[in-house]
């Protein structure tokens, strides 16, 4: 069953990228030339075309980001189709799948129906959408997954809450052989987590702030990965955050169980050791930011595949929400905008990942893991690219963000490799060439 990305429609680019570096590991391209776009799609004469000097620069397949929220329905004082999806054009990202807690949470095909039309007006870049696993996330009653699977769900989720209930998760096992879609798992238990707001550890105690173990969520894999193996399920672990749960998939990974697991950018470069700030807008986020021994085993999972790919979490809040206490404030940090540049600036330039496994994990892998067209520079593919000038270091300011929300885990950081230009699905969905911003058109 294919899975449905919508886009507002608008007119296809045509433009040349001038002696750029052209990096797309999947279809074995990485070299210095032109790329020409015509009409929507890579390749063709490049008479008369406007032409970009991206001297210096990088272009790089589309980024993929499987776990974003954007809040509508019921938020969008937070973020909406419209700014979400240009958050993720003014980051690289080419396409998006979109969380179901909402209000109303997206639970139903009428809720889905309504998303689907509202992005085919307004989504800047193709987006799809997760409905929940159960009725309101609640962990109980199943959703109607089949008929919002034939509307064109891209998987399943209760995303915000794990499905607790071992035999409502078996179940949900079950009726996946029906739509052959997968299921996108929350994971920790929460009668480990109970409270707790930080990661269980020396600085929860030094901060006087309740913890949750790294075991909450490897446990509540661990019994996931064994029931995709006892039903010959498929599951994607969201946000993997701990050292225990990498041992988890490894082994599952080793049994030819089928799961793939996402890790964010915040839990690859931060541990618990920035909450000194007490800065909820900055580093409260569920899973929470844990200790350095758990960050080194993400990137070495990450690096070796057990980890197959990079997601953002994207997760706006108003402002006024991120104000309260620590302990009261919601989960969650924004990053659609700052994922590749904090990746490069952290991993790639630090030693620790090579540019191609990077680009990787951020665009043909988790297109892999969801059955999304994998973006490609390759001749004659739809153009969903981005132009990055990785030599420019740029400081995280709230102020240039097209989110609707500032909750970003990195403002205040200067970041080196800032997206200039972003195509997606044919069309010109971000620039920032002389400085001009991209805007879609309304016209088919």
């Amino acid at each position: 069953m294919s899975i449905r990305l919508i886009q507002a429609p608008g007119e296809p680019a045509s433009l040349v990228v001038r002696g750029a570096r052209l990096l797309d590991p999947d279809a074995g391209i990485d070299e210095t030339r032109d790329l020409v776009v015509r009409d929507g799609r890579i390749g063709g004469s490049a008479a008369g075309l406007e032409k970009i000097d991206g001297a210096g620069m990088l272009v790089a397949p589309g980024f993929v980001d499987p776990h974003v929220h954007l809040r509508t329905p019921g938020r969008e004082d937070t973020e909406d189709l419209a700014t979400g999806t240009a958050a993720a054009a003014a980051g690289g990202f080419t396409a998006i799948l979109a969380m179901p807690n909402t209000h109303p949470s997206t639970d139903s095909p009428a809720v889905l129906g309504s998303l689907i039309e509202r992005a085919g007006l307004e989504a800047r870049i193709p987006v799809g959408f997760l409905p929940a696993i159960t009725v309101g996330q609640h962990g109980e009653e199943l959703s109607e997954q089949g008929e919002m699977a034939q509307l064109g769900a891209a998987g399943f989720s209760d995303d915000g809450w794990p499905v607790a209930n071992a035999a409502v998760m078996r179940r949900a096992l079950q009726y996946q052989k029906l739509t052959g879609l997968p299921l996108v798992l929350h994971e920790e238990d929460p009668d480990l987590s109970g409270d707790g707001c930080v990661h269980e550890g020396p600085v929860a105690t030094r901060l006087g702030l309740p913890g949750i173990p790294g075991v909450s969520e490897a446990v509540a894999v661990a019994r996931d990965v064994l029931l995709a193996e006892y039903e010959g399920g498929r599951i994607h672990i969201c946000h993997v955050s701990a050292k225990e749960t990498v041992a988890e998939i490894r082994r599952a990974k080793e049994r030819g169980i089928a799961v793939t697991a996402e890790v964010t950018p915040h839990h690859l470069l931060l541990t618990h050791d920035e909450l000194s700030s007490l800065d909820p807008a900055r580093h409260k986020m569920n899973p929470p930011l844990r200790a350095e021994e758990d960050r080194q085993l993400l990137i070495e999972a990450l690096l070796d595949g057990t980890i197959d790919c990079i997601a953002t979490d994207h997760a706006p809040h108003a402002q006024n929400e991120k104000e309260e206490a620590f302990e009261d404030a919601p989960f969650g940090v924004t990053g659609l905008e700052t994922a590749f540049a904090a990746c490069y600036t952290g991993l790639v330039e630090s030693g620790l990942v090579p540019l191609d496994i990077l680009i990787q994990r951020l665009s043909g892998d988790p297109a892999r893991a969801f059955d999304i067209p994998v973006p490609t520079l390759a001749e004659g593919a739809e153009a969903n690219f981005s132009l990055i000038d990785v030599g420019s270091t740029w400081e995280v300011a709230a102020t240039d963000f097209e989110s609707r929300s500032t909750n970003s885990a990195f403002t205040g950081e200067a970041l080196r490799g800032r997206v200039a230009l972003t195509l997606a699905g044919g069309k010109r969905a971000w620039s920032r060439i002389a400085g001009r911003v991209g805007e879609i058109s309304q016209n088919s």
